[in-house]
């Protein structure tokens, strides 16, 4: 479909985001001035990234990523040759939880239809997923879940999977807040998204 359709298609559904009264969550954004992250980026992105949930920083501005962690996605993508506004980059849960808990199996149970919209607007080649819970949640999605699958096992090795649209690889990856504490795991970071140019 045209992008200007997809455009279009994605601010419905941020406005039907921004309007979920029935979230808990809905609450915590009124109570704290904070914002929905839908997501943003290239409407025709070939890569998706998606993470857990917004922290504070990102409920304040309205946008994925762009506190810290965010600085080093944009670090990471550089070092590919990509921008931010090369992919679509967006979160599991689209509203903060208090504290940045793990988001509940009810916020998940309401949040999720949005993504997988998303994801069948959008129709990424490559999903990257950010982190633990984005990988755990995604692979559930698309009946890639194995018992005792760790991160640690899965970051960097490309899993093929058929969505809607065709055929799609989902790309484990390390949170890009590991990077800014642990010399090592940003190199294992780089290293995986050179897995990921293989891609582009």
């Amino acid at each position: 479909m045209p992008n200007t359709q997809k455009a279009e298609k994605l601010a419905r559904l941020a406005h039907q985001v921004e309007e979920l009264t029935g979230s808990s969550l809905y609450e915590f954004r009124q109570e704290n001035k904070y914002q929905p992250v839908f997501g943003e980026g290239d409407v025709d992105a070939k890569v998706m990234f998606i993470g857990e949930a917004p922290g504070e920083w990102e409920a304040k501005k309205g946008r994925p990523f762009v506190g810290a962690s965010g600085r080093a996605l944009d670090e990471m993508l550089a070092c590919i040759g990509l921008a931010r506004q090369d992919v679509y980059i967006t979160n599991v849960v689209k509203d903060r939880p208090p504290e940045n808990r793990d988001p509940t199996p009810r916020e998940i149970e309401l949040y999720a239809p949005f993504l997988a919209q998303q994801i069948a607007i959008i129709q990424p080649r490559v999903i990257a997923t950010l982190g633990r819970f984005a990988m755990e949640f995604v692979l559930a999605q698309f009946g890639l879940t194995e018992p005792g699958q760790k991160i640690s096992q899965m970051h960097g090795r490309p899993l093929e999977a058929e969505a809607d649209y065709g055929r799609v690889t989902i790309l484990p990856l390390y949170h890009p807040a590991v990077s800014l504490y642990n010399r090592d795991q940003r190199q294992t970071l780089e290293d995986d998204f050179q897995v990921l140019k293989q891609f582009l």
